[in-house]
């Protein structure tokens, strides 16, 4: 294997690790002041203390709609859908309130309509695929994957530029199918091996999975996508009071 990179006496004041797999990493008499850490973050442990439980717990205080998100009970789970649309539904309309607000983009992430261009793909792939066991072409204004083969396939139209209100659309329809499927949804059904379709479609890795693990998927990745767009709209609107 190859041998971690080891930095010493670096000035790395400014430097962003975007997508990098930090398992193991050891930062040991670190200078770090005004950083931000944001990603999959378990046995974190700070000056001798783990912290990785406080960060959650509080987590867990702040969005109370994670605890219904790890849930088993289809109950929770309904109750989550239903909360992380009306979530989404109230990020629109402030999104509304700033024509244009929608197209611009902060500290190369994604703006709010290729977020939620990407959940119509997550929606396809891992509730419509994972969970009910389709084989349609997935919808063609979503963003997947950038990775070859699957950027632009199984139906995805990279050359497309809807509207908020296109987009907004496809996401309500998704929304109710969804809630209607968690309507009649029981514990047994969810804890049953995925029926992921036996093709080539993303996502490669969902197979042997449980319904109720790609169903979290989904829920997930409305949910963290939900705050990564509330937090740049804020930039954004900082931004513009200045």
């Amino acid at each position: 294997m190859r041998s971690m990179t080891r930095y010493v006496d670096e000035d790395l004041k400014g430097a962003e690790f975007r997508e990098c797999d930090l398992t193991g990493a050891r930062m040991i008499g670190v200078v770090m002041q005004d950083a931000v850490i944001d990603g999959l973050v378990t046995n974190l442990v700070v000056n001798g203390v783990e912290v990785t439980e406080y960060v959650e717990a509080e987590l867990d205080r702040r969005h109370p709609v994670r605890v219904l998100i790890r849930s088993e009970d289809p109950a929770d789970l309904r109750e989550a859908a239903h909360q992380l649309h009306a979530d989404w539904a109230a990020t629109i309309e402030r999104i509304r309130r700033t024509p244009g607000i929608e197209r611009r983009s902060v500290n190369d992430e994604w703006s709010a309509v290729e977020t939620l261009r990407h959940l119509v793909f997550v929606h396809d792939s891992w509730f419509r695929r994972c969970c009910l066991g389709s084989t349609e072409l997935f919808t063609s204004m979503g963003i997947g994957p950038t990775v070859e083969p699957y950027c632009g396939a199984h139906g995805l139209d990279l050359a497309l530029d809807p509207s908020l209100d296109e987009i907004v659309s496809v996401r309500d329809a998704q929304a109710a199918e969804l809630e209607t499927w968690l309507d009649k949804v029981t514990a047994t059904q969810l804890a049953v091996p995925a029926p992921v379709p036996d093709d080539d479609a993303w996502p490669p890795y969902a197979r042997g999975r449980s319904v109720r693990r790609c169903l979290g998927t989904v829920l997930n990745e409305t949910f963290e996508h939900y705050g990564f767009c509330g937090r740049d709209l804020d930039l954004l609107e900082a931004q513009d009071a200045e």
